[in-house]
């Protein structure tokens, strides 16, 4: 039950609206994203919720640069004309490190990235050797080298260019059948041999927390695991400030995908177990790339 303390109140016999608790738009390739969303509901559970997945476009890392700017350009635009949210979150390293120049420049609204957590990594790291686990996009990025040039100078960086985990977190998800050794295989490369030894592993893409139970198992030795998702709700809290007092959200969280392809009966089951109990589809087909 939703209680309204604004509900009857009045200043100088004029009666106040109650404020309007924001729209949140949470914007990513696929289901990565989800991670943040978690979050940030947390951080703002009065807000109304739209979480947005490119499924039509996913995997982001296929498509060279022009086209990737080109497609989230015009995606947001459309989901923001739809959902009028106040705030958008983009919930991929791949597409912030590359595109949040533009979405600012073009539309009048906040946008919130999310890139490689290399300060808080190389400020934990006792050894003095990190991992940066990434998509390929995100780890040749000159804003991912500018990071550590800046912040994690005095470290080993180990980048680490996983093609395949965000396909196989997304299988998980869906209910998939995915061995341990494909996953082992992805992340061996972040524990080179030889000292000092990796002792933090950054998650530079929003997928990789959906199986950090298994990989911290299959991890060789102990490491401390960097998850941005965290410092995204606060940062967002930041922007558009707290939680209304006695509010709470009475629409249900949308989901809203661009193709629509592969929601299996476990995938339902799973976002409605993240809060996301309604699915829709707007398809926005991805022309052109093989």
């Amino acid at each position: 039950m939703r209680v309204d303390l604004w509900a009857g109140i009045q200043y100088h016999g004029v009666a106040m609206s109650p404020p309007r608790a924001p729209t949140i738009l949470i914007f990513d390739s696929g289901l990565g994203g989800l991670t943040v969303f978690r979050e940030v509901l947390k951080a703002r559970p009065d807000a109304r919720f739209v979480y947005a997945a490119d499924d039509a476009g996913f995997p982001y890392g296929r498509l060279d640069e022009a086209t990737l700017v080109a497609r989230v350009v015009a995606v947001i635009e459309r989901l923001l004309a739809t959902h009028q949210p106040d705030l958008v979150v983009i919930a991929c390293n791949t597409a912030s490190t590359l595109v949040l120049p533009a979405l600012r420049a073009r539309f009048p609204i906040p946008f919130v990235g999310t890139v490689p957590a290399i300060k808080p990594a190389a400020e934990r790291s006792r050894t003095r050797h990190i991992a940066v686990l990434a998509t390929p996009g995100t780890v040749k990025r000159d804003y991912t080298q500018a990071l550590i040039d800046e912040f994690a100078g005095t470290c080993r960086v180990t980048l680490v260019g996983s093609v395949a985990l965000a396909a196989l977190c997304e299988a998980v998800l869906k209910g998939e059948d995915v061995p341990d050794a494909a996953l082992a295989a992805e992340l061996a490369p972040c524990f080179p041999e030889g000292d000092p030894r990796t002792d933090v592993v950054v998650l530079g893409c929003t997928h990789y927390p959906l199986v950090r139970d298994r990989l911290e198992r299959l991890a060789p030795w102990p490491v401390t695991w960097i998850d941005p998702a965290p410092a995204i709700a606060r940062r967002v809290v930041q922007l558009i400030g707290a939680p209304l007092l006695a509010h709470e959200s009475e629409d249900d969280a949308t989901m809203v995908l661009t193709g629509g392809h592969g929601v299996t009966a476990a995938l339902r089951q799973a976002l409605e177990a993240f809060g996301l109990p309604r699915v829709e589809v707007e398809p926005m087909p991805l022309a052109g790339v093989a």
